[in-house]
């Protein structure tokens, strides 16, 4: 993608969501960072849908830990992974209570230091709780830095990097949630729909969708 064309390309992403936030649901920092890892290779709408009623009842580490690792799993277990994501879990609350004071550490290293908890987990947490301009690299975004032209790259740290380096400033905190949005709605990993994108202009896939018949 023509650096002249990424301005466009978010400016249009902005005009459509002026304020676009995670489709994961959280009342503190602590239950994004639990929703967060628990939505590891599995549907924002499968973490909701658990989080919905894990939270009313246990929404800081130390309730957490106090519900024990059965009774975390009841609550989680139509998630994938849900026993090892248990697992990192109760060992992060545990970590959050006695090195932290039950409190999220705003720092990427002490992020990183929890368990289950890797370098996209933390770019969420420390981007939507604490506005830093950080861009997590799932599967969507992946796709649209390669398949568009905005930032090419075979890993997903290579990805991130040029994204931070190409984006403009003004477009940097809210940058990762119109790529998400766009990847899960619009430009879809099987079949893009590119006669309904608004930023077709400016995106390298070539050749673009058709309406279909």
């Amino acid at each position: 993608m023509k650096t002249e064309s990424i301005g466009h390309f978010f400016a249009t992403l902005k005009a459509a969501n002026p304020m676009p936030v995670t489709e994961l649901e959280y009342t503190s920092v602590f239950e994004l960072l639990a929703a967060v890892l628990l939505s590891a290779q599995a549907t924002d709408v499968s973490v909701n849908k658990a989080t919905r009623k894990l939270f009313p009842v246990a929404n800081t580490p130390q309730k957490i830990l106090d519900l024990g690792i059965e009774g975390l799993e009841g609550y989680i277990k139509t998630i994938g992974l849900y026993r090892s994501k248990a697992k990192h879990l109760m060992e992060a609350c545990r970590m959050l209570v006695e090195q932290h004071g039950s409190v999220v550490p705003r720092s990427r290293e002490a992020l990183e230091a929890l368990p289950g908890v890797g370098r996209k987990t933390a770019n969420v947490v420390l981007n939507s709780a604490f506005g830093e301009a950080t861009m997590a690299v799932d599967t969507h975004i992946f796709r649209l830095g390669n398949r568009t032209g905005l930032a090419p790259g075979k890993t997903p740290l290579e990805v991130e990097l040029k994204l931070l380096k190409r984006i403009p400033p003004e477009y940097l905190v809210d940058a990762h949630h119109w790529l998400i949005l766009h990847g899960r709605y619009v430009c879809l990993a099987r079949k893009p729909l590119c006669w309904q994108c608004a930023v077709a202009p400016y995106c390298d896939f070539r050749p673009k969708t058709p309406l279909p018949e």
